[in-house]
């Protein structure tokens, strides 16, 4: 028998207003200081799934990235024109092609996501200390959260 899941409170779909927007925002206004790195958004998130997972089939990227193959096979070339990515066949099917992150791209999103959390540390500075706790315990949360939607 499967079980019914209960509908959120009122209460429950105005937090979840309020995380959707603060993280849509929040993610925006840190996405400029990828514009140093010369990563576009797509390109930034595949790259941080092949550092991150670990070397990808390109069906498995296109499904990770929710893109169409086309669409992650222009960006992989691209990436591998610039040395962020390495593409080689597959041990054991050699029509398959998996993509890995080289270091070259890893030190580049490295360094992107360090602009990016400094940018948010000098921005909980602007905050007290019992606040900059209540954001922490957020995070936690959150992080906890991502995991179960």
């Amino acid at each position: 028998m499967t079980a019914r899941k209960k509908a959120p409170a009122p209460d429950d779909m105005v937090v979840a207003d309020k995380i959707h927007s603060a993280a849509i925002r929040l993610l925006r206004r840190l996405r400029t200081e990828d514009d140093a790195s010369g990563l576009s958004a797509p390109r930034a998130s595949a790259l941080s799934v092949l550092a991150f997972v670990g070397p990808q089939t390109l069906g498995d990227l296109a499904r990770a990235e929710q893109v169409k193959p086309p669409t992650i096979t222009r960006l992989i070339q691209e990436m591998e024109r610039e040395g962020l990515v390495a593409v080689a066949a597959d041990a054991d099917d050699k029509r398959v092609k998996r993509v890995k992150a080289t270091a070259k791209g890893k030190r580049l999103l490295i360094d992107a996501r360090q602009r990016r959390v400094m940018r948010l540390a000098r921005g909980l500075t602007t905050h007290s200390q019992s606040d900059q706790a209540a954001l922490a315990k957020a995070a936690t949360l959150l992080l906890e959260l991502a995991q179960r939607v």
